[in-house]
């Protein structure tokens, strides 16, 4: 890719659209995976990481959400262990309702047991390769990041893209998680990286500019919370579209009504759901973030199309309390 950072020859890195996160393989002794991907697209996961390293020994996630830890039912199947970060990691074990938010967001996640907690500090072997775990919350109480001294390699989750910030929950998180990503987001700046290998989109080519841009995108979520509930309410609609092939125009709004995370941001907004919903639709609509199709609305940008039988797991709720393996 023109303009990227070079990257060490133990380190393979794959971009992938949405709903998936971009794959980071680590070579080595016992190759290891960060973030598995969407559960629609497992298997694809899977065959990737085979045919590049072999036999996964670990997958390590940056945080819960659908999009990063998809595969690691499959993969932990076939002989993965599962590292997360510790609040996230105590969660899965319990098998709290809450688990990936997977409910609360309608994101269906494979059930699957977390094998490692991961706290701040920690130094992890990855490959042949040691990292070091920087805890990261903001987007998640859980996110982090895994930091290489030597080669001064930053894997960021969604703390940041080339493009973008990651959206925080007001409503489950408090009002203070904007504030927490923009710390995490100036303690990464801190570290100087030589490279970030960022979850969504491409590797930023001036990782000095990239973060300087995402300061000032945080520090805007910090300043107008209203603002940072809208940005969170059109990523979680515009992922709902996306694994779902789109939604039928006129099912679109009893959609939204119908979901927790909707009527959380209706009252932060002091608007009714049903107001929420319309101006919502139409706001995405205004800026062609959504597209009307064959009567059916889809999100605008770029993703991978997932099959709807892949939909089909069960909420955390109902996850089997049991070892899976």
């Amino acid at each position: 890719m023109s303009g990227q950072p070079p990257l060490p020859p133990w380190v393979t890195w794959r971009l992938r659209p949405f709903p998936d996160a971009n794959l980071l393989l680590l070579h080595g002794r016992q190759p290891a995976l960060v973030d598995s991907g969407f559960v629609g697209h497992a298997e694809d996961t899977a065959a990737w990481a085979r045919a590049h390293a072999g036999e996964i020994g670990l997958v390590v996630n940056t945080h819960w959400h659908s999009d990063h830890v998809g595969g690691n039912a499959l993969l932990q199947a076939r002989g993965a262990a599962i590292a997360a970060g510790a609040p996230e990691a105590e969660a899965i074990s319990r098998r709290d309702p809450g688990c990936c938010a997977a409910e609360y967001l309608d994101q269906p996640v494979a059930p699957y047991t977390v094998d490692m907690s991961l706290d701040d500090g920690q130094v992890l072997r990855l490959g042949d390769t040691d990292w070091e775990v920087v805890r990261t919350p903001g987007h998640t109480p859980g996110h982090l990041a895994l930091w290489q001294p030597d080669e001064r390699l930053l894997v960021a989750g969604d703390a940041l893209s080339d493009y973008d910030v990651g959206w925080v929950n007001l409503a489950l998180d408090g009002l203070d998680a904007a504030t927490t990503a923009l710390a995490s987001l100036k303690r990464m700046a801190d570290l100087a990286p030589r490279v970030i290998l960022p979850s969504h989109g491409p590797i930023p080519a001036d990782p000095t500019a990239a973060f300087d841009t995402a300061l000032r995108r945080a520090q805007r979520l910090v300043d107008d919370p209203d603002g940072a509930v809208w940005y969170g309410a059109r990523r979680i609609f515009a992922f709902a579209l996306m694994i779902r092939g789109g939604i039928a125009s006129d099912e679109v709004e009893p959609y939204l009504h119908a979901r927790a995370w909707l009527t959380d941001a209706a009252r932060l907004l002091d608007l009714t759901p049903e107001a929420l919903a319309t101006e919502l639709v139409a706001a995405m609509l205004r800026n062609r973030a959504l597209v009307l199709r064959d009567g059916r609305l889809h999100a605008a940008a770029d993703h991978t199309p997932v099959a709807a039988e892949s939909l089909r797991v069960p909420y955390p709720r109902a996850w089997p309390a049991t070892e899976l393996r």
